[in-house]
């Protein structure tokens, strides 16, 4: 019996740990474009939810996109006018409305050439009754990139 050994395989190991390297070094780059993609979008959702929680509807205008579509799983689908005038008519019932994003819930996926999308859940509450009801749910938004500017295009409000 004669075993023939072929000489590219030796090379196979050396191959494999180059391949290894350089794809180290490609997801570390992601890695960081990602953690700046999300601080951004975190940033944008935390001044969102401000304006909201402050009945800012002017902040809130400029951040909402004009092309809007809100899809909400009880109330359906809302463009950019009936969105904002919804909120106005929540904020001029003095409702107390507040929204927080719960901790450790929040995931931002790039969208490339485009923008992101992010998901995760968050709390609304209201005194009512005398007591705060609140109640969680899950929401997605798709952010688009317009130079330097982010502008919220999409949103889906479920779960509730």
């Amino acid at each position: 019996m004669i075993i023939r050994i072929n000489p590219l395989s030796s090379l196979l190991p050396i191959t494999l740990i180059m391949l290894s390297l350089t794809l180290s070094s490609t997801v570390t780059a992601n890695e960081v474009k990602l953690s700046e993609l999300t601080s951004e979008i975190t940033a944008m959702d935390t001044k969102l939810f401000a304006a909201f929680n402050h009945c800012d509807i002017e902040t809130m205008g400029q951040i909402f996109g004009k092309g809007l579509e809100f899809y909400h799983d009880q109330g359906g689908l809302t463009n950019y006018s009936q969105t904002m005038a919804a909120t106005k008519q929540n904020c001029d019932r003095k409702l107390g409305l507040t929204r927080t994003l719960v901790p450790g819930s929040l995931s931002v996926f790039p969208v490339p050439n485009f923008g992101a999308i992010q998901e995760g859940r968050h709390q609304f509450c209201h005194f009512e009754n005398g007591k705060n009801d609140c109640g969680t749910f899950k929401f997605v938004h798709v952010w688009k990139k317009l130079s330097e500017k982010w502008e919220l295009v999409r949103v889906v409000s479920y779960d509730h």
